[in-house]
Order: structure tokens, then sequence, then C-alpha cells
């Protein structure tokens, strides 16, 4: 008999979020008596979910413990798995100001969570809590296997790699096999019977196989790239496709705030052209807002039916083959030069900085695949993002300021818009907004 693992669930309030994760771990019979800590700061949150956790429990035949908790070091006291979702600073304020700020500059995003100037600011201020909770990890659960869904991915795995590397961590993301899904809807084809190979950085990684037993899919990806056949709102991956000859994993909005290639103030036309949603996040963060409360009632009345279906997330995988032994592979966030181990696992691609390759997983935990050279046009492109994130994580670990602004000027799409007067006034801006936000050190000079 498996023993029932402690999972603590940090960020629980991310109701719907955790409710598919529940759904997923507690599915496995080997799971079902879990017991689960579910944390968050917000208490009426925190209790929503709590009550979602027994009814997906019910609905699958689970009987876990459950303990809902404001106190980060009881869920935290000997986890063996600690799910980590949170979001520093929330919409309101953080994100209304990574978006509302550049847009005085003329500089508009889409997502702005993972690179660029909103992408540095959040990097900012999420891995230093990300470290002072894996410290509490290191004193309370210090064999315990973090599986980090938090964006910026690639800078906060790198940053508590730096921070607190006693800590097993691996980010993970669910572009890669979502990805693999809607190609295979383009073809035609069942995704279950294609076969991939993917590696990359976070939300830039590419297909550097995908077949269908044993066909190359990339003539037929190329043709609906070439004919203009490309859904409307993937038009910047279908693109890059033709410039490049591998397809990212990352979608059409996120992809396009990480070139300078898509987005520019003076060129309406492309906007239109390739079908690139500006302010895309704010939108769909004022939908879920306006739409919680309807949610919230749904998700509670007893009387109204729970449907737990599988998602695509690769969290319960890990989990239960992490206990059973099952092997499988999984797409993980790791150090491109892990601890331990001889060489990188992409060798072009720089010693540190995170990278996204396929993982086995079973007792041994998570065993990274090296996967070697890639494409150089891959990896020239992938060392733009690289730059940004070193510099954001190099700022947080010194404590030099000029860092973030240096990060900022060599970021693709920041740098494309703005001059550097502009780019240094913004981040002065930036950082005098979110205020305490900002570790000391690094916030707005006076």
């Amino acid at each position: 008999m498996t023993q029932a693992p402690k999972i603590a669930f940090v960020g629980a309030g991310s109701t719907v979020f955790a409710k598919n994760l529940l759904g997923d771990i507690l599915s496995f019979p080997e799971l079902a008596g879990a017991d689960i800590r579910l944390f968050d700061i917000n208490q009426q949150r925190l209790d929503v979910t709590e009550q979602v956790t027994w009814r997906v429990a019910q609905a699958v035949g689970a009987k876990p413990t459950v303990v809902n908790t404001t106190d980060r070091a009881r869920a935290l006291d000997g986890a063996d798995f600690v799910i980590n979702m949170i979001q520093v600073g929330g919409y309101e304020p953080a994100t209304v100001t990574d978006f509302e700020v550049p847009k005085k500059y003329g500089l508009r995003q889409t997502i702005a969570d993972t690179l660029g100037i909103g992408g540095i600011m959040r990097g900012l201020r999420t891995i230093p809590v990300l470290a002072e909770m894996s410290r509490d990890m290191e004193r309370l659960c210090p064999g315990t296997l973090h599986l980090n869904y938090v964006n910026p991915m690639a800078m906060n795995v790198w940053g508590l790699a730096r921070l607190s590397p006693r800590i097993a961590t691996v980010g993970l993301c669910h572009s890669v096999q979502g990805t693999a899904a809607e190609l295979a809807h383009d073809l035609g084809l069942p995704v279950e019977e294609i076969d991939y190979l993917c590696a990359g950085i976070n939300h830039m990684a590419f297909y550097l196989k995908f077949e269908h037993r044993g066909e190359d899919l990339y003539p037929r990806l190329l043709e609906i790239a070439e004919s203009g056949r490309a859904p409307e709102w993937n038009r910047v991956r279908y693109e890059m496709l033709r410039r490049l000859g591998y397809f990212v994993t990352e979608s059409s909005e996120h992809f396009s705030e990480y070139t300078p290639y898509f987005i520019k103030r003076d060129r309406p036309d492309l906007i239109e052209r390739f079908g690139v949603p500006l302010d895309e996040y704010p939108r769909r963060c004022v939908s879920q807002i306006g739409g919680w409360e309807e949610l919230r009632a749904r998700l509670q009345d007893p009387n109204e039916p729970l449907e737990v279906k599988p998602s695509v997330e690769y969290g319960s995988l890990i989990v239960h083959s992490v206990m059973t032994g099952q092997p499988r592979v999984v797409y993980g966030n790791v150090m491109n030069s892990p601890q331990g181990g001889s060489g990188k696992l992409i060798s072009n691609l720089p010693d540190e900085c995170c990278v996204e390759v396929p993982c086995l997983v079973d007792r041994q935990g998570i065993q990274p695949t090296r996967i070697g050279r890639i494409p150089p046009q891959l990896a020239a492109l992938m060392a733009t993002n690289i730059n940004v994130q070193a510099l954001t994580v190099e700022a947080l670990l010194t404590g030099n300021r000029e860092h973030i602004y240096h990060a900022a000027m060599l970021d693709p799409h920041t740098s494309a818009e703005l001059d550097l007067d502009q780019i240094w006034a913004l981040t002065d801006d930036l950082l005098r907004a979110h205020g305490d936000f900002i570790p000391q050190g690094l916030q707005a000079a006076d």
C-alpha cells in the first residue's frame, strides 16, 4: 500500500486551478487518502477551496484529510510535495500597474507575466517571496519536491536555484502538451497518436520532432502556414514557423511580446494582420473577477453538479510517479546544469539558465533529459530572453538596482519601442509605483 502523501497547496485561494489539480490527484486510488494542506492569505477564498475539495473528493470517491490554514508553516510542516500557485500583488494593484504605467510611454503588452517590462517587475516582486517560502521548506520539509506553477517561470526557478538550492524545484507549465493538442487539432489527428520531442526555455521551447506514426508532420504544418490557413488567433506562431522552421510552444499572444517583430505602436497594420490581442491578460482578469461570485455560488452549491475531469497539468502525474514508482515522462523547467550532474542539458545555451526539457519521473524524483545542441537559430532567439532573465535574477542576488535597467534595455520588445532615456524613466516609474512589493535596496531611488 502506497503511503498517503502530504501535499501543501500554496496559494490555494486560486480555487479553480486548485480544483483541477485536486481532481487529478484524488482520482488516483493510491492518492485518494492524501493529506491535503490548503494555504492562502485570503481566508474567504480558502474556505471556498476547502468546500470544493470535499466536493471533489466525494465526486471521485476519495477520502483525504484536509487542513485549511492561513499559517504557512502549518501547511508546509512535513510536506512531501509543495504545489505553488501564488500571485504576488494580485491583479490589483500589481498587474494593473504593469500594464498602465508602460502605456504612458506608448509601450503596449499582451500578457506581461513572463518577459518584457511587466515580466521583469513580476520577477522582482515574486522571487523574494518564493525564496522566503523555500527557506521555510528547508526548515520544515527539507526533502520535499517543490512543484512551481508561478510565473515568470524561468526567472523564478533560476532565482530559487541560486537562493535556495537545497530544495528540489521543478517548474511546471502546460504549454508543451497544450500546444501539441492544438497542432493535432489543426492537422485533424488524435493528439495521443502524436510523437514529439520539445526543448528550450519556458514559453520559448520548440518541437524538435513532431511526428505521426513515423511521419514528419512539419511539411503539413508549413503548408498551413504558407497557405494562410493558420487560425486567426495563432498567426504569430505560424509566421515564426515559416521563419525558423520549428513551432514554438507558447501561445501567439505570449510570443508576440517576447520578440520585437509584432507589436509596434507605429504599425497598427501588424497588430491587425497577426491578430495580436493587446491588454489580453487584464481582460481575462476582469472577466474572471466579474464572474467570480456566480462561479463561487455554483462551486459551493451541493445541488449543482460538480464536473471533475482530467486536466492537462503534470502535477498529479509527478506525485503519483514519485509515490508509486510508475515511470512517466513530463516536461519540466530545471537548471541547464543540474546540481551533481556533468555537462549541460542543452549544450548551446548558457550553463546558468533555466531550460524546459523532457524529464523522467519515478521514485527517484525528477530526472531531466540531456538534449545536446538545438538548432542555432532557436538558441540565438532564446538568448535574447535569457539575457533579460539573467539580469533580473542578478539584480535580486546582488542588490544592484542598475541591473533592472539593464534587463529592461535588453528586453526585445521594450528596446524596440523605447529609447534609453524612456526605458530608464519607465523603470523608475514602475519601481516607484510598486513600492514595497519591490525588495529594499531595489526600490526606486528618492
